[in-house]
């Protein structure tokens, strides 16, 4: 196995390093953690706590990975942080475990979150995923796949964001984002579907064209929610991104933003 570590980087002897590992000068490993294949640790950054981060990540100066939660309610529980692959986690990000024992913080693979963002305790973090600078994820949060948080968003305690959103710079999430739309705001509301991430995602034009008319109904013609799936579901074809629409809408425990 071949791991190159800085010789002024603090490795604790209960850490595993997969092959290929690179940790840089200062950086410090807590007994727990695992790294996985070819992930780059760079100086400075810290891993703690029972965490496992996957295969060709990488880690930028500063960071710190697994530190207990910022929750009044936690005790020392044995608690875990789950990382997967290909992501990249820039300067200062904090990401921390789950609160109550046995509890974990998942984020999944290829995601990007940018310098000073917070994961809090008890986050679902999906896959392919954008967090701008000093994004504030607050705890028990659920975030889906291809979503794009910018710049200084702060997110309330439970509340979901669904696949392909965008959230615009500097606004206040306090209830659900609905998938495929683009939201801004203090509180964030819905102004349109997510339009250039539709298309970047590779979703037909009819597609979009669909989702369109389904947000005029949903979010713009004044009807209640109940009302709205019916017409939705009487006027428009079904399809996967309708179906994940309303059940997003209909399992929503916050409510949705409008």
């Amino acid at each position: 196995m071949s791991v190159e570590i800085h010789p002024q980087a603090v490795i604790h002897p209960g850490a595993y390093l997969d092959e290929h590992v690179k940790i840089g000068p200062y950086a410090v490993i807590e007994e727990n953690v695992k790294v996985g294949a070819h992930t780059v640790i760079e100086c400075g950054a810290r891993l703690t706590g029972h965490t496992v981060i996957g295969h060709n990540c990488r880690i930028f100066s500063y960071a710190v990975i697994g530190s207990q939660p910022q929750d009044l309610k936690y005790k020392g529980q044995r608690s875990f942080l789950s990382i997967g692959n290909h992501n990249l986690i820039r300067e200062f990000v904090t990401i921390n475990p789950g609160t109550e024992e046995e509890s974990q913080t998942v984020i999944g693979d290829s995601n990007l979150i940018m310098a000073y963002s917070h994961v809090a305790h008890n986050c679902q973090v999906g896959s392919h995923n954008v967090l701008a600078n000093a994004a504030t994820i607050a705890g028990h949060v659920e975030i889906a796949d291809h979503i794009v948080i910018g710049g200084l968003v702060a997110v309330h305690q439970f509340c979901r964001i669904g696949d392909y959103a965008i959230i615009g710079g500097c606004s206040k999430v306090v209830q659900d984002i609905p998938p495929y739309s683009l939201c801004d705001g203090h509180p964030a509301k819905v102004y349109n579907v997510n339009l250039v991430g539709l298309k970047r995602g590779g979703f037909s034009r009819g597609q979009i064209e669909t989702l369109r008319k389904a947000f005029k109904i949903l979010f713009f013609d004044n009807h209640s929610f109940d009302e709205a799936e019916q017409l939705v579901r009487k006027e428009l074809s079904a399809g996967k991104e309708i179906e994940d629409l309303l059940r997003f809408i209909a399992t929503s425990k916050r409510g949705i933003c409008r």
